[in-house]
């Protein structure tokens, strides 16, 4: 067995959507419209998802991408500002082993008619067990389906 170890990360992702703040944080907020876009994953989707968008609330997501193991994601909201700011605290678990625990910001910024969405991830990486760049894609991808999604519910039917 190896010895435990702890690897500390921080990066930022900034996007730019052609949404207002409200319509991209209700995509943060709103249970349904969360897990239409949140799944970082093809393979597997997101299994069970569970919401409760409030300070002091909980999310929780779990699925099984590829053949690596089942994951799980716990948060708490820590802070919420509505339209402007969300903090919250996660644990990633894959299978039994805790992979990370994370502070994250999202903070929504009005540009012209869209938003200026800032993400800011601190994450203590335990034990070797997932990579930071792995995360940071992962995160990226997130955001690129955010974009698809504010996409499609813009488009006319």
């Amino acid at each position: 067995m190896s010895e435990p170890s702890v690897v500390h990360v921080s990066f930022s992702i900034e996007r730019r959507y052609d949404a207002s703040p409200a319509r991209v944080f209700a995509a943060f907020s709103d249970p349904v419209a969360k897990r239409r876009w949140s799944a970082c994953h093809d393979e597997g989707g997101l299994g069970e998802h569970m919401l409760d968008f409030r300070e002091g609330g909980r999310e929780t997501m779990r699925g099984a991408p590829a053949e690596s193991g089942v994951y799980a994601m716990n948060a708490t909201f820590q802070e919420i500002v509505p339209e402007q700011r969300i903090i919250y605290s996660y644990e990633l678990l894959r299978d039994e082993f805790r992979l990370s625990i994370s502070l994250a910001t999202i903070e929504f910024h009005r540009d012209g008619a869209g938003t200026r969405l800032l993400f800011t991830e601190q994450a203590a990486f335990l034990d070797g067990h997932d990579r930071p760049e792995w995360r940071e894609q992962g995160s990226r991808i997130g955001f690129d389906r955010l974009a698809e999604y504010l996409a499609q519910e813009q488009a006319p039917a």
